[in-house]
């Protein structure tokens, strides 16, 4: 058990570390763990008029894929929180994923995929 609580702190730590990373670039997040019916999403920040719904990957190596069933609930996600947020509809709307390891720099994939 002590497994999945190391590797949910873990994956905690790599959002807090996600979400400095982010700021430091001139973003604001919107929010943190989104959850609605159809999936999760990590982090949802705003720059300007960008909205980007950020998956973050806290791993050990250099692999940030994201598989397509992943993309789709975090697609139905984001869809859900526009209709939460609908003066953000006419922002562009960006996915991208940041993969966060421990010692070394975050590696920011802007527009990592698209529907």
């Amino acid at each position: 058990m002590t497994g999945s609580r190391d590797t949910d702190r873990f994956g905690r730590w790599a959002e807090r570390v996600a979400a400095i990373f982010l700021a430091f670039k001139g973003y604001r997040t919107l929010a943190r763990r989104f959850r609605s019916p159809s999936g999760e999403i990590d982090l949802i920040a705003r720059r300007g008029r960008l909205v980007v719904y950020v998956e973050v990957k806290g791993r050990r190596n250099e692999r940030a894929d994201v598989r397509d069933r992943q993309r789709r609930r975090i697609r139905r996600a984001a869809e859900h929180f526009l209709k939460l947020r609908p003066e953000l509809t006419s922002c562009d709307q960006r996915f991208d994923v940041i993969l966060i390891r421990p010692g070394a720099f975050p590696i920011h994939l802007k527009d990592a995929w698209r529907d």
